[in-house]
């Protein structure tokens, strides 16, 4: 596991890959195990779940499709924000994996949303099924990469942050109370495009990069904590450690645009002698296996 994050931090910092002594780009290699969850022409692959809707009710045309780009919007909107949290959930769950993902804020806030949301967003991850979430339910019991831009100057607002709605992890050593721990990464401000990274390790290791830079770090990834409200008491089963789950965009009252979702699933067959073998995977799943 440390071998591979030890690799991946060094080819970031030139945003790219060595592989057999060769640099290429990531789209340029060839069976390298790279899926690009969004194919830049709609979002098929996707399920949306909004907080006063049922599953599949994309209420607004909050989550769209222009420019080959990923769109948050709240234009269609009836009122005020009215706490319509919505999540856009891509429909394959994943346990041992590198997240790439790259946003960028735009416009104003949308009148009635709270202001802490204000050029705030992010990715849920090791989230529970949308189709277990329930219509009054406001967040998802997962554990989020939190996106944030800088708001006035000389003030740090660091991105790549770990926010943890009805989850809890261990940070230096003990699980950490906070509902948010802040990362280590610069601030962004205006409507930059920044590169946010996490390559997640089932239920052991979670790891943040921003643009290159290792920022935050911590373990296993688990069901406590408050935050989430309005679920189903039976999923909601604190301690129980979190070794996959699904991965979703948000959207919380300030726009925003996604243009690249790509992720290498670092769990699979590795028995060299299988047809599927890839020697990239870190965690074993021999009933993958076809030979």
């Amino acid at each position: 596991m440390r071998n591979y994050l030890t690799i991946v931090l060094c080819s970031l910092l030139v945003l790219v890959f060595c592989q057999c002594g060769t640099v290429k780009p990531i789209s340029q290699q060839e069976n390298d195990g790279w899926i690009n969850m969004f194919n830049g022409k709609d979002i098929k692959d996707w399920t949306t779940k909004i907080h006063h809707y049922e599953v599949g009710d994309n209420y607004g045309d909050t989550f769209r499709v222009e420019d080959s780009i990923i769109k948050v919007r709240y234009d269609k909107y009836e009122g005020d924000f009215n706490e319509s949290y919505g999540h856009l959930y891509y429909n394959t769950p994943y346990s041992y994996y590198h997240l790439v993902i790259e946003y960028r804020f735009v416009g104003e806030l949308h009148p009635g949303a709270p202001s802490y949301t204000i050029k705030n967003s992010g990715v849920m991850f090791h989230s529970q099924d949308p189709k277990t979430v329930l219509k009054e339910q406001d967040w998802p019991i997962s554990v989020e990469m939190q996106f944030l831009a800088g708001l006035e100057e000389g003030k740090s607002r660091p991105t790549g942050n770990m926010c943890s709605p009805g989850t809890d992890v261990v940070y230096k050593g003990k699980i950490d109370p906070r509902h948010c721990i802040n990362s280590t990464s610069k601030t962004y401000f205006g409507d930059q495009w920044v590169r946010a990274e996490a390559i997640v390790l089932g239920d052991s290791l979670v790891t943040h990069i921003i643009n290159g830079e290792k920022v935050l770090e911590y373990a296993k990834p688990q069901i406590g904590g408050g935050v989430a409200n309005r679920y189903d008491p039976a999923i909601k089963i604190d301690g129980k450690l979190l070794k996959e789950g699904f991965i979703a965009l948000q959207s919380e009252g300030q726009p925003i645009d996604f243009r690249k979702v790509s992720l290498k699933n670092l769990k699979g067959c590795m028995d060299p002698k299988a047809k599927n073998y890839r020697d990239y995977y870190i965690e074993p799943d021999m009933v993958d296996c076809k030979y």
